[in-house]
């Protein structure tokens, strides 16, 4: 898959070059502005791990950056559920109890690592990924998508309203509720639903978890403390077949940003 608009060249990753350049993105994101600790690469400056041979790599690339080193903006990765069985799990299991998500049998895909270059933040930049997001759900006819998606910092009670609105207003269905692993596991019901400042959750919900939740996402039980990334985390799902036919249509235009 390769869209080009305007100056903007969407894709996966075919190279290695490609595959650094998202991974630079990441270091800058990651680790510069949120503080991560990046588990290995750090000396070239990218944020890399273990799982990367295994995704696929969706990457926003502005051809106006004349060195393609530097030229990815936007990066997200995928694994499908066979990918993962085959190989080394979902990377959400560290995190997360997935048992749930794998007893469906239906056809999943773990998505993660989003970001974009602060530069791009708040224009075209997540509307395209999502556009490439969209592709690759109905390419590989996907079910299930879910991932973790992060708060930065990992004080719980900064985010308070938000968690508690996440929590009273879209968790999981029973079925699909995964739960947060007891060694990271933060509560998310920090206030009663009467005393939720609901203008101040949605200012503190970050924009991807927004984005998943205007198509009829669900998150998990519990948020995850990761240390590492210097992050909690929340455990977003997204059944395909519960998208609203409005919200499904917006997913395949990849209009959910």
């Amino acid at each position: 898959m390769i869209l080009n608009r305007d100056h903007f060249v969407l894709k996966i990753a075919e190279s290695e070059a490609e595959l650094a350049a998202a991974q630079r993105l990441r270091y800058r994101v990651f680790v510069q502005e949120m503080g991560a600790r990046p588990a290995y690469n750090a000396t070239a400056g990218q944020e890399a791990d273990a799982f990367d041979p295994y995704f696929d790599h969706l990457v926003l690339k502005d051809n106006r950056i004349e060195d393609d080193r530097d030229n990815v903006v936007g990066v997200y990765r995928l694994m499908q559920g066979d990918t993962a069985a085959a190989g080394p799990g979902f990377y959400s299991a560290g995190e997360y109890d997935l048992s749930k998500i794998s007893a469906t049998g239906r056809r999943v895909v773990e998505l993660g690592r989003s970001c974009v270059d602060a530069r791009y933040r708040g224009g075209l930049a997540l509307h395209l990924l999502w556009q490439g997001v969209a592709d690759y759900v109905i390419k590989h006819d996907i079910e299930l998508l879910f991932g973790v998606a992060s708060f930065a910092g990992t004080d719980a009670e900064t985010y308070a309203d938000a968690l508690s609105f996440l929590h009273a207003n879209h968790l999981a269905p029973a079925p699909l509720r995964v739960t947060a692993k007891q060694a990271g596991a933060v509560s998310m019901a920090l206030k009663s639903i009467e005393d939720i400042d609901r203008p101040q959750a949605v200012r503190q919900i970050p924009t991807l978890i927004k984005s998943y939740l205007r198509l009829g996402g669900f998150v998990g039980e519990n948020a995850y403390l990761d240390r590492d990334f210097n992050t909690l985390d929340v455990c977003v799902i997204l059944d395909r077949a519960l998208i609203p036919e409005k919200q499904r249509m917006q997913l395949e235009q990849g209009l959910a940003a």
